[in-house]
């Protein structure tokens, strides 16, 4: 064998070679495609979750939920019930100016 000046030797890559080293970057490729379809799954399912929970809150931020509806109805019926507190208060107060007049001029 003749030796050829540095200039001219190479690397010598065979056909097998190269296509073991395809078959390796096809598997790797496929691993990484089965990694990718399992995240996009996982986004889909944490997309579902956030809308859901928007959805939740926005129900909360109008109101809409059956018990802030029932608790708005009993407040309301407390409050409609606690009127006639003041106004006897005033009533009081008036039969007690009223008295007192009276017993000032009956003297």
């Amino acid at each position: 064998m003749t030796q050829l000046p540095p200039e001219q030797q190479g690397v010598y890559i065979s056909p097998v070679q190269m296509y073991q080293e395809v078959q390796h970057v096809s598997r790797l490729v496929s691993r990484v495609d089965g990694k990718l379809d399992g995240i996009l799954a996982d986004n889909r399912e944490i997309k579902g979750d956030v809308s859901d929970h928007e959805a939740r809150l926005r129900a909360l931020e109008l109101g809409e939920t059956p018990r802030q509806q029932r608790d708005e109805a009993r407040i309301a019926s407390l409050e409609s019930g606690r009127w006639p507190l003041p106004a006897l208060g005033a009533l009081m107060g008036l039969a007690g100016v009223a008295t007192g007049v009276a017993a000032l001029f009956v003297r």
